[in-house]
């Protein structure tokens, strides 16, 4: 996915942070690539290290299409949630596949429906890549 980084910063209590624009939002997520990456467009991969699990921090989506936007403590992400055909969980944010984890099944009838996913923001990360 091609997002605009804002800035790349650190504080004492976090890890490297990237404030990060896209056409459906913005935040500020951990960044896994060079520290001194300037202000600029870069390819990202997204991933979460958080397991999820229906009616904590996944919930039914408010709208629908792709979104990104700060949510007090956590980042929250709005995508549809599909199943593959081996069971795995996948949010498509935007063409961007982000494979998840998940705590327990799914409820009937959630796969193939836009949700919202509520995470820690040092809990998802942004990995640089060229293409």
């Amino acid at each position: 996915m091609l997002v605009e980084l804002v800035k790349v910063a650190k504080f004492p209590w976090s890890p490297w942070l990237a404030h990060v624009r896209t056409p459906f939002g913005g935040t500020a997520v951990r960044w896994c690539g060079d520290q001194a990456a300037k202000p600029g467009k870069y390819h990202v991969e997204w991933t979460i290290d958080e397991d999820i699990a229906w009616g904590r921090n996944a919930k039914p989506a408010v709208g629908v299409g792709p979104g990104v936007r700060p949510g007090g403590h956590c980042v929250v992400l709005r995508g549809r949630l599909d199943l593959t055909v081996d069971g795995a969980a996948v949010l498509d944010f935007d063409g961007s596949q982000i494979l998840l984890d998940l705590a327990d099944s799914l409820p009937e009838g959630v796969a193939g429906t836009w949700v919202e996913l509520f995470i820690e923001r040092e809990k998802i990360a942004l990995y640089p890549y060229e293409l």
